[in-house]
């Protein structure tokens, strides 16, 4: 396709290393790269680049102010960012960037196993390169721990449990991601409170100007693209954070807009629907009974 003719579409793990000017991999599913044997020549700078395999890049150091969400702060202790097969990344310009070390792995390294069905769960390969993985000291120690005993692994000789202790070592570490990133959500809570606000303010305004006249109930789409968050972040942040996903936390900001123009308008019904973006009156309505046990009609009457 024209439009894609810019992007280096790397199919293979051997064809990665041979662009880094590395040597072929032991094995040829997965690998370990330490940027520091990689010369800066070989490094792509500011070039659009997809994988067909997965990868985790773990930096030892985030030097200066980071980007988050969309704010900024300082986090010296390094971190972890997140790719799956097929997303289109750019490279970045600064060699600091290239840091560290990345491990690589194909999808068909884990499809026999059951990490191949639940992959999909860890939601972190979705997110945004921003929205990475910043770790503590300790945290940094463990996840250390466990390259290196991926990397001692793959310079052991290649034998009939080899692929079953990589897979299992892979998937300890998504775990242990897992574990720490429900730590970030709750600790960063300053910046998530502001993206919280942000939601809130954005619904309001939209409820109440007249994009739910035009283009109907907000999306998830819409609203990860106004907050400048990937979608999949945004979703599990709200959920740890309130028990609920963004279209769960929409649907309440629905209900409780109605409540309040149900309670203190005189517009019926069906102009409650429309004007909170329904197409159908019938769906406004089914929905309120859904959360509130009761009728848009019935909660109108408990005021009167």
């Amino acid at each position: 396709m024209q439009h894609q003719s810019n992007i280096n579409h790397i199919k293979s793990i051997s064809q990665l290393l041979r662009e880094l000017g590395l040597p072929a991999p032991l094995h040829p599913m997965i690998e370990l790269v330490d940027y520091n044997n990689v010369t800066a020549e070989m490094l792509p700078k500011g070039q659009k680049i997809s994988m067909d395999f997965y990868k985790i890049s773990f930096k030892l150091t985030f030097k200066g102010k980071t980007k988050y969400g969309q704010g900024y702060y300082d986090f010296e202790e390094g971190g972890l960012a997140f790719l799956k097969p097929k997303q289109i990344v750019v490279s970045p310009e600064n060699i600091e960037n290239y840091e560290g070390f990345a491990l690589y792995f194909h999808s068909d390294l884990i499809q026999n196993h059951p990490l191949g069905n639940t992959i999909n769960q860890y939601g972190f390969f979705s997110y945004d390169v921003l929205e990475a993985l910043f770790l503590s000291a300790k945290e940094k120690e463990t996840i250390s721990n466990l390259f290196a005993s991926i990397a001692n692994e793959l310079n052991n000789n290649i034998d009939s449990f080899s692929k079953d202790v990589l897979v299992s070592q892979i998937e300890l570490l998504l775990n242990y991601s897992n574990r720490f990133y429900n730590r970030q959500f709750l600790t960063r809570k300053a910046i998530n409170h502001d993206i919280i606000t942000s939601l809130d303010k954005l619904l309001d305004i939209y409820f109440e100007g007249e994009e739910s006249f035009k283009n109907g109930l907000p999306s998830v789409k819409y609203i990860s693209t106004e907050l400048k968050l990937s979608r999949r972040y945004l979703s599990d942040m709200l959920h740890s954070l309130t028990g609920l996903n963004t279209q769960q936390y929409i649907q309440n900001a629905i209900i409780e807009k109605a409540k309040e123009k149900l309670s203190t308008t005189n517009l019926s019904v069906s102009e409650i629907a429309y004007k909170l973006g329904f197409e159908h009156s019938q769906s406004f309505s089914k929905l309120f009974k859904k959360k509130m046990d009761i009728s848009p009609l019935e909660f109108r009457r408990s005021f009167n």
